[in-house]
């Protein structure tokens, strides 16, 4: 019996790991293609600290951990090559929470409805969804806005 139970116990674990290893293939089959590149915030510009956001924030209980990001983007468009790029003003931190900081500019006001939000933030939430959220900050005003999405709720 002694050898029976070995060769049983060997052909249990060959077939748990053989459908583990399916699954795992299955699954990296069907999941959605992710973003190749990642973010690299060492590559952000340093905190300008004479800056009046970057006090205004600080004054407020954020830490600015980085500067102005240039994040490159590429689109192909029927065959041409578009380049471009999308532009996060700052990152903050607060109570262990990192936050995307996008600053208000008179030459593009935001229309604070839900469609006026989404179409203007929304893109920045996607590319960082570890973040917590947008701080949209307004030093004119001495306004901070959190903007948090939430899908399919």
């Amino acid at each position: 019996m002694g050898d029976y139970g070995d060769w049983l116990v060997m052909l249990v674990a060959a077939g748990l790991c053989l459908i583990w290893l399916y699954r795992a293939f299955y699954r990296w089959l069907h999941e959605p293609p992710g973003m190749k590149a990642k973010l690299v915030l060492s590559d952000a510009e340093d905190v300008p600290e004479d800056d009046g956001t970057v006090q205004f924030l600080e004054n407020a209980g954020y830490e600015v951990t980085h500067g102005k990001y240039r994040v490159p983007i590429t689109i192909d468009l029927d065959g041409t090559t578009l380049n471009s790029r999308l532009l996060i003003d700052l990152f903050a931190e607060k109570d262990g929470k990192h936050y995307i900081v996008k600053t208000a500019r008179e030459r593009t006001p935001i229309d604070w409805t839900a469609s006026g939000v989404r179409d203007r933030l929304l893109v920045y939430a996607l590319l960082m969804p570890e973040c917590e959220g947008i701080l949209f900050v307004d030093p004119k005003d001495f306004t901070i806005r959190t903007i948090t999405f939430r899908y399919g709720s």
